[in-house]
């Protein structure tokens, strides 16, 4: 006899839930977002980052419910490349500080609109993003203007599941994370 699988642990305001049920694109910052924000440079000047593994099953999670994770970054490094590569991440911008044409192009390559669109975001970069998308997000040590646009501000920071915290709230809004945890109790993959 399989166990009866636990009710999942997490909650949020219907009034989120409600906002986020017709995502099917999730935009990312990096630095501040996937990241901690801090830049660390090797001796050499080689950029070094640092991700959360939490953050990263969350995007792997997201593409396997039907919403396509996209990044949209400031920068562009070798490291992040690597780390989007190995989440499976396709849609990216890299090297743009004006991410809003870089939305709109992605949202025209998917066949999508804003009414379909979460973001989460830091900084003053990331505000036409954030007052577009149907969701937006930040962490709790984003700039005041970036907090301030947010529908929601995570709990967790910027490269410590904070992202993983936005993935979440979207896999329980558009029914999918019940699903997703149960098959994980079971022993299946997610």
């Amino acid at each position: 006899m399989e166990p009866t699988p636990a009710a999942p642990a997490l909650t949020w305001p219907p009034t989120l839930l409600l906002r986020a049920q017709a995502v099917r694109v999730a935009f990312f910052d990096v630095d501040g977002v996937l990241t901690d924000g801090g830049l660390y440079f090797s001796a050499e000047g080689e950029t070094l980052k640092r991700f959360h593994t939490l953050d990263g099953h969350g995007i792997k999670l997201l593409a396997r419910a039907g919403i396509t994770p996209c990044v949209i970054s400031g920068r562009d490094s070798a490291p992040l490349r690597v780390r989007l590569q190995a989440l499976g991440v396709t849609h990216v911008r890299l090297g743009t500080e004006d991410k809003l044409p870089a939305a709109s192009d992605l949202l025209a390559e998917l066949g999508l609109d804003w009414s379909q669109a979460a973001a989460i975001g830091d900084d003053w970069p990331d505000l036409p993003l954030l007052r577009r998308a149907t969701l937006a997000c930040a962490p709790p040590g984003a700039h005041a203007e970036a907090r301030a646009c947010a529908h929601h501000v995570t709990v967790a920071r910027g490269g410590e599941g904070a992202a993983r915290e936005f993935c979440d709230l979207l896999l329980v809004a558009v029914g999918h994370y019940r699903r997703l945890l149960d098959a994980q109790h079971r022993g299946g993959a997610t």
